[in-house]
């Protein structure tokens, strides 16, 4: 088995804690025209913020996201989380405006913070060193392969030396680091995304999230699969390459997610990731 995150948040909050999906209006250096204008291959047009909360402010987006999940949170911890995009692109000073927000209520124990390595100046860490003080941080970082081929294929915009250079920063700052990892990109190998999985390890991340390899609509990975040029895991492949990337964790690597979902009315591969009840269970006995 393996330390999930519902344990971890467990030992770290006292009880178990819900993340509250955010929506900061950033944008990319992947889309602004810095590296590029289409994003990474299997990007939305939303930047993987499909179920961020709406409002005209955080506060809003927080009081909104909280009231969806409210009624199954006894504890009242939550954890504020900006997913969508880069979350670290933009002037420190709009920064510390948007996240000194977000940690303001009572009801955050934390902050969550995804974003790309070569998204964070001094000026940021600075930042979230001093944000780190008040309540704890995790920063979430797009590493997805290791494979400099593969990170090429998918338009990645950086090379590995980059992420392994974000996550020293950041560990020497006292800042805790998650790593996301994709399982199955076009033409990789079971032995590819255990190597990636090794590599995050030997970063020093504190966690992983794994995520499958979905194909939505209107993204440029879609084109790539209806031409036929790949094939999307079975849910019996995915789930053995999981297993054998779960397996040269360290135990105190935290997995806070085993497979990863888009929104069902773009989702055009694979189908069977739609059901994600029955996905989850079936990873979860499989795993054990």
């Amino acid at each position: 088995m393996y330390k999930s995150a519902n344990e971890y948040y467990k030992q770290k909050y006292g009880s178990k804690v819900y993340k509250l999906s955010l929506d900061g209006g950033f944008t990319c250096p992947n889309r602004d025209g810095t590296l590029g204008n289409r994003g990474c291959i299997f990007c939305s047009a939303s930047g993987s913020g499909d179920f961020a909360a709406k409002g005209n402010n955080i506060i809003e987006q927080l009081e909104n996201a909280k009231k969806r999940v409210e009624t199954k949170n006894k504890s009242g911890k939550y954890i504020a989380y900006f997913q969508s995009f880069t979350n670290t692109y933009a002037p420190v000073q709009r920064l510390k405006t948007i996240f000194y927000e977000a940690i303001k209520p009572d009801y955050i124990v934390g902050l969550s913070i995804g974003t790309r390595p070569d998204c964070l100046p001094d000026d940021v860490l600075d930042l979230l060193k001093e944000l780190n003080q008040i309540k704890p941080i995790s920063i979430e970082l797009g590493l997805q392969t290791t494979n400099e081929k593969s990170a090429e294929y998918i338009r990645r915009g950086y090379k590995n030396n980059i992420y392994f250079d974000a996550v020293k920063r950041l560990k020497a700052a006292g800042i805790e680091v998650v790593t996301h990892i994709i399982i199955g990109l076009p033409f990789e190998t079971a032995e590819d995304a255990v190597k990636t999985t090794l590599d995050a390890v030997r970063s020093g991340t504190d966690g992983v999230k794994f995520h499958l390899l979905h194909v939505l609509k209107n993204t440029d990975l879609e084109k790539e699969y209806l031409s036929g040029n790949f094939k999307c895991l079975t849910l019996e492949q995915y789930a053995e390459i999981l297993k054998q990337c779960i397996e040269v964790l360290p135990p105190d690597t935290v997995v806070h997610r085993i497979t990863g979902d888009g929104a069902k009315r773009d989702l055009i591969a694979p189908l069977w990731s739609a059901d994600k009840k029955t996905v989850l269970n079936y990873l979860n006995k499989y795993l054990k």
